[in-house]
């Protein structure tokens, strides 16, 4: 079956580093693969023209070769970013970032331009209580940048927030959107011992039975976080908050139980997407709901950030706890997803005067989408919004 998005997959090959602009224009209809599933977890790959020529790097292995570095900036909202390389490096809506003064998820995707200088970028805290180093780490900057955030609700309050240092664009009335937050509230030290199966856990009890805060989305990002370790701790009988930081999401994601948990998932879904040169993105349903999207204009990329991608899918599906009615959605509800939120209104930004970042929001779905200066598309994501 075949999907027609609303704007077209274009993107120019320039910016993204590649060979040609005259291969920048690739079919805007694309094809939505029957789903591969394991336990609870479905994915859909999402096939298209993809652009031709090398890829970005990406946040994880700039990092990793010390041409990128990521600073503290001293608030807990923003870092910077400073490209030293001579290559574009792709920075992905939901990187989580370690080290600093606390971890972070990164609040927009950006292409970094080759020496870049020190550019500024929203962040929202995922290790609540921390403010100094941990370790031997450098409290002044991140050293790594190897999972994605997994929570859909923390991603969606995250998308419904302001984004930190963007100026509006003007847009017709009709184009304007709303932005929306909602009551957080203090974080929960999940509490396990070895051996002990929980209960269920009851989300909306945790977060009721802490003491209410202003409005603001970094608290349902705690929120979210606290609840994750509560469920997964439960899935998988044994603790999941580390000794180390126990409000950490990142040392939580390095629990060696929930790799290994990891493990039957991406065994068997990882290698799906990754013989097609045609794969430009993935959706994901847990427990037969369509969770999220995410869509590149290049396979490339793609399969550059599809390790990620199926890490946080399956942690969010062991975070879930398994559902009779967890077969698959039909291919026409994917369909209906995607195109849901294209209906919606647009709020456009202007961020750093190296990007753009659009909202759109139906009753049911949100998009993100991340652009060059210019308007060309680098990555569209989508979450249920409920």
């Amino acid at each position: 079956m075949h999907l027609r998005l609303a704007a077209p997959i274009m993107f120019a090959a320039a910016s993204l580093g590649m060979a040609s602009a005259a291969t920048a224009a690739p079919d805007a209809a694309t094809t939505i693969a029957a789903p591969h599933t394991h336990e609870n977890l479905a994915i859909f790959l999402v096939r298209g023209r993809s652009i031709e020529g090398a890829a970005p790097a990406t946040l994880e292995e700039a990092l990793a070769k010390g041409s990128v570095v990521v600073h503290e900036t001293g608030n807990v909202r923003e870092l910077k970013i400073e490209n030293t390389g001579n290559e574009p490096v792709f920075i992905q809506f939901g990187d989580l970032v370690k080290g600093g003064q606390q971890d972070r998820v990164l609040t927009t995707s950006l292409l970094i331009p080759p020496r870049s200088g020190r550019i500024a970028i929203g962040a929202y805290c995922v290790e609540q209580g921390r403010w100094n180093s941990r370790g031997t780490e450098d409290v002044t900057k991140f050293s790594a940048s190897n999972a994605q955030l997994f929570s859909r609700k923390a991603k969606v309050a995250i998308a419904r927030a302001p984004v930190a240092g963007a100026e509006s664009r003007p847009a017709a009335p009709a184009e304007r959107g709303t932005w929306r937050n909602s009551l957080s509230a203090e974080p929960l030290i999940n509490q396990v011992r070895p051996g002990v199966q929980l209960p269920a856990p009851d989300s909306q009890r945790i977060i009721q039975e802490r003491r209410p805060r202003s409005p603001s989305g970094q608290g349902e990002v705690w929120d979210s976080v606290a609840v994750a370790q509560h469920q997964l701790a439960a899935r998988l009988a044994a603790p999941m908050a580390s000794e180390q930081s126990k409000t950490s999401l990142q040392l939580t994601i390095e629990n060696e139980r929930l790799k290994k948990a990891q493990e039957t998932f991406v065994t068997t879904l990882e290698p799906k997407a990754l013989t097609d040169d045609t794969v430009i993105g993935v959706v994901i349903a847990i427990n037969g709901k369509v969770a999220s999207a995410d869509i590149y204009p290049s396979n490339g990329l793609f399969k550059k950030m599809w390790p990620k991608l199926v890490r946080a899918a399956a942690t969010e599906a062991l975070a879930n706890p398994l559902s009779e009615a967890s077969k698959a959605p039909e291919i026409a509800e994917v369909e209906a997803f995607l195109a849901a939120a294209e209906r919606s209104e647009a709020n456009t930004r202007a961020l750093a005067n190296i990007a753009q970042h659009e909202t759109r929001e139906s009753a049911d779905v949100l998009k993100v989408e991340a652009r060059t200066a210019e308007g060309r598309w680098i990555h569209r994501n989508y979450l249920a919004a409920k």
